[in-house]
């Protein structure tokens, strides 16, 4: 294996990690976003309330998108398997 296919097998890992991780941390990014701004507009500052809503909504994408971000996954480490035996040449 030479360094261009290394290069490119990371590439594809991190492709992998940022296409699924990515619907999770936007919506809690969003949700964090809307609580902070509810925080301001009432001006209650309690530090557990930001942690909550986006706990919950995290746990919410995750039961949803779950199915679809483990068939990912599999296809990935699929796909990494059967490159196992052209690495030896």
């Amino acid at each position: 294996m030479g360094a261009d296919e290394a290069t490119e097998l990371m590439n594809q890992l991190y492709w992998y990690a940022a296409v699924i991780s990515a619907p999770v941390l936007i919506v809690v990014l969003i949700v964090g976003l809307l609580v902070s701004v509810f925080q301001v507009a009432t001006q209650l500052q309690e530090m557990t309330l930001s942690y909550v809503p986006k706990l919950f909504t995290a746990a919410l994408v995750l039961i949803t998108l779950g199915p679809w971000m483990i068939h990912k996954i599999a296809e990935f480490a699929t796909t990494m398997i059967h490159l196992i035996p052209s690495l030896a040449d």
